[in-house]
């Protein structure tokens, strides 16, 4: 397994190339490039499976340990490009519950970079007209 990573529009996109398997080389390999990004701040990853070959169940469990280290920094991680073979292994383990996957990065960065409902809403002045007797 080989990893290349990149940032884009304050996301960093993981690109697996090869078999997303277990193994000591292979876990430190992944576990040391998603805590060095967690490290500088990056919590918003993308895992870009297109390069991936195939995935066995400990490569399954270096994503679900990535999705956990990702979410209790605070931030997101989801995946794209995701080839069949591997959606057919989230499938029947029912992790697409939990990952997010898009056809393209692309997308997977427009969801990653959107603002929140939230932020969204405490942005945007109140417009609408005060009714007589009503504190501002």
């Amino acid at each position: 397994m080989k990893l290349t990573q990149k940032l884009v529009k304050g996301a960093a996109v993981v690109e697996v190339h090869g078999k997303l398997i277990g193994g000591p080389d292979n876990c430190d390999l992944f576990h040391d490039c998603i805590k060095e990004l967690i490290a500088d701040g990056r919590t918003k990853i993308i895992v870009d499976l297109h390069r991936t070959s195939w995935a066995n169940s400990q490569g399954i469990g270096l994503l679900i340990g990535a999705y956990t280290s990702v979410k209790n920094a605070g931030g997101d991680l989801v995946l794209s490009r995701v080839i069949n073979r591997i959606n057919d292994i989230l499938t029947v383990t029912r992790l697409l519950i939990i990952f997010k996957t898009y056809e393209t990065v692309d997308e997977a960065l427009d969801y990653l970079i959107k603002p929140s409902a939230k932020s969204r809403t405490e942005s945007r002045p109140d417009t609408r007209p005060s009714m007589p007797g009503s504190v501002a």
